[in-house]
């Protein structure tokens, strides 16, 4: 099977980013660098790569093709060139469900075909996730389809109580591991859940806003990803209903991200950190 490759104008290298429908042009004010800008190519003179075969995995999951190696990209992260929405599936566990002993959680990150994109794992021991719960730090490490960890997400422990504007959320991004290439910070407010995504300099890049109730029924909640000044709205983290049993029983979720295709792929990448600290944060409670 054949995996579906962006469409590419004639003379174009392969893995240009093109124009789809509801993605943004151009750059907006304040993001610095980091805005709508253009990923640069690794393949000279305008040659074309052979797609790569799409081969299933022991458990049947698909991956997206390997693209090729882009210069001044985190290795790994040429995936996020081509797309411009990851779903994120966090896998069921049976012995949580059973024991009710919290344990480490496991997600798969898909493209918009269901490909897969990354498996990402959490890496922390028995001790710290039963005793601290879902306020617990955390490394989780994303790995792409040739099993190289290719992201690592790190959140040290502070206090969850939003009367503590001193304490407040933070999660570092790192790509390669080792490398940091930005942050997750949360905004003190008094009813909204806001963070800031910041480059590896601590400089502002982008803003979230979630709504004010972060429980509903029935329905997803949306988590705003905003310019800087706030006054223009460039992306979504979605958390999605997964039916009632799910949400009574479990707390598996599943999210949804999306932003600008010509976004910098370590912004991408921060973007995908700051859902799973949202999903720690407001989601992670067991029912």
């Amino acid at each position: 099977m054949q995996g579906r490759q962006p469409a590419t104008a004639p003379g174009m290298p392969y893995g240009s980013p093109q124009q789809v429908p509801g993605t943004y042009q151009g750059r907006w004010e304040g993001a610095g660098n980091y805005g709508f800008q253009a990923q640069p190519m690794g393949v000279p003179g305008g040659f074309v790569v052979p797609p790569v075969q799409n081969q299933p995995t022991m458990d049947r999951a698909f991956w997206m093709p390997i693209p090729p190696s882009i210069p001044n990209c985190p290795p790994g992260l040429e995936y996020l060139t081509q797309i411009d929405q990851v779903l994120i599936h966090q896998q069921l566990e049976l012995l949580e469900i059973v024991t009710g002993l919290e344990v480490n959680n496991r997600y798969e990150l898909k493209n918009a075909l269901g490909q897969r994109v990354y498996f990402a794992a959490e890496d922390t021991d028995c001790l710290t996730r039963n005793c601290c719960g879902p306020s617990r730090p955390f490394t989780i490490r994303i790995t792409d389809n040739l099993g190289r960890e290719v992201i690592t997400l790190q959140r040290p422990l502070r206090c969850s109580m939003c009367c503590c504007p001193c304490c407040l959320q933070e999660l570092e991004v790192q790509a390669p591991p080792g490398q940091t290439i930005g942050y997750v910070v949360q905004n003190w407010h008094v009813c909204l859940p806001k963070f800031t995504i910041q480059d590896e300099k601590r400089m502002d890049i982008l803003k979230i806003t979630g709504p004010c109730v972060v429980c509903r029924c029935c329905e997803d909640v949306n988590f705003e990803v905003k310019s800087v000044d706030e006054t223009c709205t460039v992306g979504k983290i979605s958390k999605q209903w997964t039916g009632i049993v799910q949400e009574m029983f479990t707390d598996t979720d599943n999210f949804g991200i999306s932003f600008p295709m010509d976004l910098d792929v370590k912004m991408k990448a921060v973007m995908i950190g700051a859902c799973f600290l949202i999903d720690y944060m407001f989601f992670e409670h067991n029912n």
